[in-house]
């Protein structure tokens, strides 16, 4: 079995952080942009409210695919960190 490329620890952990801010931004972004446009926040699962179905699946919809889009492009950036990490000899590497 090959032996996978090692990734600096710094890199795995700047990935991480990345992913999980873009979620929260995303998320935050869905939120007010449904309350300008429906005058409520989009409905959640632990909402007692009166939501229709078509609207919490639109809501649903929306927050994954906007959550997933901004993930990915902040995988994408912690990965080119990860490269630049890699070549770079004064970020050290955490892995041994």
């Amino acid at each position: 079995m090959a032996d996978k490329p090692s990734t600096p620890l710094l890199a795995k952990v700047v990935g991480l952080a990345a992913a999980a801010a873009a979620a929260w931004v995303a998320s935050q972004v869905v939120d007010r942009s449904w309350q300008a446009a429906r005058g409520h926040k989009p409905p959640k699962a632990e909402d007692p409210g009166d939501a229709g179905l078509s609207e919490i699946l639109a809501a649903a919809a929306l927050t994954g695919a906007v959550v997933a889009v901004a993930r990915v492009f902040a995988t994408r950036g912690a990965a080119r960190f990860a490269e630049h990490a890699k070549s770079d000899p004064d970020i050290p590497d955490l892995t041994d």
